[in-house]
């Protein structure tokens, strides 16, 4: 690229890093509303896959009949919600319709501003091939919520854990690598002197994913209702009946003691190594702009905190509910600005 043209790239990259974090901040909603819709089980209540004609909703009496007709042929109906009333069932409905039309959404807020960029030069070489994999992943994402919501469908009345999970993990995947392109845009410093202080907070950045998805298993299985105290779990800190099935490492996965548990002890090891972590950065001389992402992640980590305990403590209401899972999605936003920071920003001293 030649001086000339510096300029002028600047400035398309923070034209492609503002139409990026507006779509980033739809996902944010994308991931909050999906926790909604989890919450309010409400997910089941389309029981059609139809990507087109899908956007436009029941319209009167005789459409809404149809939709519900349809959903008492499945289990929640059947098990669950046996004489639900039209209204109510219009409620879930809605949370789900919501939530698929917002995705559908994302895909054309995705898509025709990355075509025209492209159409019109703007796009820095080795930009295009990651827009092209967000939006591959997008497309993935919406084939996994219906592979999703299909588990539901056939003899149990709920989704499966490990669907669900999936599904949840890809959306803050998704997230994860769209708000990276944004740093590389608008904050491309070249590489400094921390080198080993970067390692380390990838790795942060990968338990916090981690955690991410134990919150999955929990929220899967309803794991967050069976010990609604803290800090023990019942009388105890260390429950009965840990890894009591067969195989033991099952239990990780379908046992709600255990899910709960393991999740609550992530979340203290989180909690240590972040501190940790993050006072070493502030303490080491790093630049500027870690020392803030070192304060950024550490209130992050603080308010997910009390939104995990409180919503434990309160029987998960939903807003709480919500904005822990949202909390989930900040925490991760400031680990990986923190990783960026670290990466690009040489030490002062």
């Amino acid at each position: 690229m030649s001086l000339t043209t510096q300029p002028y790239q600047r400035h398309y990259d923070r034209q492609i890093a503002a139409w990026l974090i507006l779509c980033a901040a739809v996902i944010f909603g994308m991931i909050l509303l999906g926790g909604v819709t989890r919450l309010t089980e409400s997910g089941l209540s389309m029981v059609e896959w139809r990507p087109l004609m899908g956007i436009v909703p029941p319209l009167n009496e005789a459409q809404w009949m149809e939709v519900f007709n349809k959903y008492r042929q499945f289990p929640e109906y059947q098990k669950v919600n046996k004489g639900m009333s039209l209204e109510d069932f219009q409620y879930i409905f809605m949370y789900e319709y919501l939530h698929r039309v917002l995705g559908r959404i994302i895909g054309v807020l995705f898509f025709f501003p990355m075509i025209y960029f492209a159409l019109r030069g703007r796009v820095k070489a080795g930009l295009m091939p990651k827009l092209w994999l967000l939006f591959v992943l997008g497309g993935c994402q919406g084939l996994l919520g219906w592979y999703m919501v299909k588990s539901g469908l056939v003899d149990r009345p709920d989704v499966s854990q490990y669907r669900l999970t999936a599904h949840l993990g890809l959306a803050f995947l998704i997230y994860a690598y769209m708000l990276w392109v944004i740093f590389d845009l608008l904050m491309p410093v070249a590489r400094g002197s921390s080198a080993g202080f970067a390692r380390w907070s990838k790795g942060l950045v990968g338990l916090i994913f981690l955690m991410i998805l134990s919150g999955g298993f929990v929220a899967g299985t309803n794991a967050g209702f069976s010990y609604p105290t803290w800090p023990r779990m019942g009388p105890t800190f260390i429950p009965e009946g840990l890894y009591n099935t067969t195989p033991f490492w099952l239990a990780m996965f379908e046992d709600v003691t255990t899910i709960q548990f393991n999740h609550r002890m992530f979340a203290y090891l989180l909690v240590l190594l972040i501190t940790v972590f993050a006072v070493k950065v502030m303490g080491a001389g790093q630049g500027g702009r870690s020392r803030l992402a070192s304060v950024l992640i550490l209130l992050a980590l603080a308010v997910q905190v009390v939104l995990g305990i409180t919503t434990l403590l309160l029987h998960v209401p939903i807003p709480l509910a919500a904005a822990h899972q949202g909390g989930a999605v900040v925490l991760l936003s400031a680990g990986l600005f923190l990783a960026h920071s670290l990466r690009s920003a040489p030490a002062t001293r």
